[in-house]
């Protein structure tokens, strides 16, 4: 009798070490998963975050900061075979310039025109060229062929300013963004999650991530208005 009570007892005493063996299972598979994605969005984001974060402050203080414009003009005389050609381009239209005219354009500007929208009257043919950190525009003179072709630059800080907002980027530049803030919700998701399971260990992790709420809240409610 005292064996079988010491072997139930035995028995009792395991019984609660499987689900507990379970649970530290569970938890070193999660504690894996978050460390190895938390790594990957951080590799894939840092240098993206690090821009961000940086022309965050330049447009915060973008009214500080100095921009000298420089401003480059030229001009060229469209070659009277692609002048007729033009003869036949609407009166009025928003359409591109016909792709001849936009090889001759790179050519003599280094202008990219080709597929861009124009603004076309009888007298004139006007394309924008806006570019991140700069403007331009290139007219061409549908009677005469004068083609007149003006880009302004204000400076790397205001090239990286426009990155941030994605003003002027292109579509490549409009999907790596998305694909970037992608990254970065997941590096701070996992960064959440890994903070849930280290947070027993560590008791000043939520009050210092509800600081991290409260004051941007605050500032909100009392500064903003």
């Amino acid at each position: 009798m005292t064996d079988l009570a010491a072997q139930r007892q035995a028995e009792a005493a395991a019984k609660p070490a499987r689900p507990k063996a379970a649970l530290n299972g569970a938890r070193s598979f999660w504690l894996k998963q978050l460390h190895s994605w938390h790594w990957i969005s951080a590799a894939l984001s840092l240098v993206g975050m690090i821009l961000f974060a940086v022309t965050g402050i330049t447009l915060n203080h973008a009214a500080q900061i100095p921009a000298e414009p420089v401003t480059v003009e030229q001009t060229a005389t469209l070659p009277q075979p692609l002048l007729e050609r033009l003869s036949a381009f609407p009166d009025e239209t928003t359409d591109p310039v016909p792709d001849a005219v936009a090889r001759w354009a790179a050519g003599a500007f280094q202008a990219d025109i080709a597929g861009k929208p124009t603004e076309t009257t009888p007298e004139e043919i006007y394309v924008a060229l806006p570019t991140p950190g700069g403007d331009g525009w290139l007219t061409i003179d549908r009677a005469t062929g004068e083609a007149f072709q003006e880009k302004t630059t204000r400076g790397w800080i205001a090239y990286l300013n426009d990155l941030h907002k994605g003003r002027n980027a292109g579509p490549v530049w409009y999907w790596f963004i998305d694909v970037f803030a992608v990254a970065c919700v997941i590096f701070a998701v996992t960064g959440l999650g890994l903070m849930w399971l280290h947070a027993r260990g560590r008791p000043s992790t939520w009050p210092l991530a509800g600081l991290g709420l409260l004051i941007p809240v605050v500032i909100a409610l009392i500064f903003i208005h």
